[in-house]
């Protein structure tokens, strides 16, 4: 698994977690990383991307407002704040990054390496 992601867990709503996801055991360049998740039953979904050239973040409207998406590009790290939780926000959450300069930010086809994926449950 070239990316690894931390910091899921059980969260009362209205409550914080802080996810980080860094490269493992391999070396490449990336042009960009991003969060993704995907809820029981339904297909992965964008949430949020940085590209470290520059140094632009995109967010999902469904997290505006409430995620911050920040990193480190020459180590590959890319860490998801996510503020005033709610019970919708609960998915399991994968971190990935983008090798070739895709356009396709807010799909999973713009990416190339993926992390295994960390669950969140946001508690009512």
């Amino acid at each position: 698994v070239p990316l690894v992601e931390s910091g899921g867990g059980l969260v009362q709503a209205g409550g914080s977690l802080r996810l980080s996801c860094a490269a493992s055991g391999r070396t490449f360049s990336s042009y960009g990383m991003g969060w993704f998740r995907q809820a029981p039953g339904k297909e992965r979904e964008f949430v949020a991307a940085i590209r470290w050239s520059v140094g632009s973040t995109y967010y999902a409207d469904s997290v505006k407002g409430r995620f911050t998406i920040s990193g480190d590009g020459p180590r590959n790290a890319v860490y998801l704040q996510m503020n005033l939780l709610k019970p919708v926000d609960t998915a399991v959450y994968y971190c990935a990054a983008d090798l070739q300069t895709s356009s396709l930010l807010e799909f999973p086809a713009g990416y190339n390496l993926w992390g295994q994926g960390t669950q969140v449950t946001g508690d009512s």
